[in-house]
């Protein structure tokens, strides 16, 4: 089955899973939720729209950098609605990891997979990673992006992100049968927020297995020179 790659990479992203109220969290790479959410708004679907389609696409992804947790800090103040003139601090913790680039791959159908692809490349709506205000830069969109291998052997053989090689293995993420429980698999409308769980496995390649595009493997090869690595 065909699998279509997305890069997930950019200054600032965040995949929450349990945020509540004052404290936004993320995950340390991107939910299925959030994934599908930025594919429903590339191909224009409005919140209430089914996304039954999407949702059966399975998902994904290689951990190429995993970038640095850090946190927003914001406070503001807010008129107490009882007096009218009390006011009090309303604090807030909205964390978000700096510098993350994820190769994301989704499963599925032909049709729908060149679909989507072709509308990461003219994008109905703006496209957010994981947070309204996190642009992603680079674009999702790749060219070669949709490809003929299954989910595993995409992410596996497709160069690196970065221009240098990794300094260290590489996560692998697939949704799986049995493994590790995440609750980001969405069961209905956006604006329904309603959210099953899924099955991940998460295993370690290897970063001499990890190939650089042929310009970059070629960089790669002079900065080892240089350095006498």
């Amino acid at each position: 089955m065909p699998t279509l790659l997305l890069r997930l990479q950019g200054p600032m992203q965040s995949w929450g899973t349990r945020s509540r109220f004052d404290h936004r969290d993320t995950w340390p790479y991107p939910t299925k939720s959030g994934v599908l959410g930025l594919v429903a708004a590339a191909l224009g679907r409005d919140r209430g729209e089914d996304i039954a389609d999407l949702s059966a696409l399975r998902m994904g992804l290689r951990v190429d950098q995993r970038g640095v947790l850090r946190v927003d800090y914001q406070t503001a103040r807010d008129i107490l609605a009882a007096s009218g003139k009390s006011k009090v601090n309303v604090q807030s913790w909205r964390y978000f990891l700096s510098d993350a680039a994820f190769l994301v791959g989704l499963e599925g159908p032909r049709d729908l997979l060149r679909e989507v692809h072709q509308s990461l490349l003219n994008p109905r709506y703006v496209l957010y990673l994981g947070r309204k205000g996190y642009l992603p830069s680079p674009p999702p969109y790749l060219e070669d992006g949709l490809r003929e291998e299954p989910l595993e052997e995409a992410l596996r053989d497709y160069p690196y992100l970065l221009s240098q090689k990794p300094k260290e293995d590489v996560l692998l993420v697939l949704e799986a049968r049995e493994g590790r429980l995440v609750y980001d698999q969405p069961i209905a409308p956006f604006a329904q927020r309603r959210f099953a769980a899924r099955y991940v496995t998460e295993v370690l390649i290897p970063k001499d297995e990890i190939r650089l595009k042929p310009d970059r493997a070629k960089e790669g090869e002079d900065v080892d020179q240089q350095t006498g690595a």
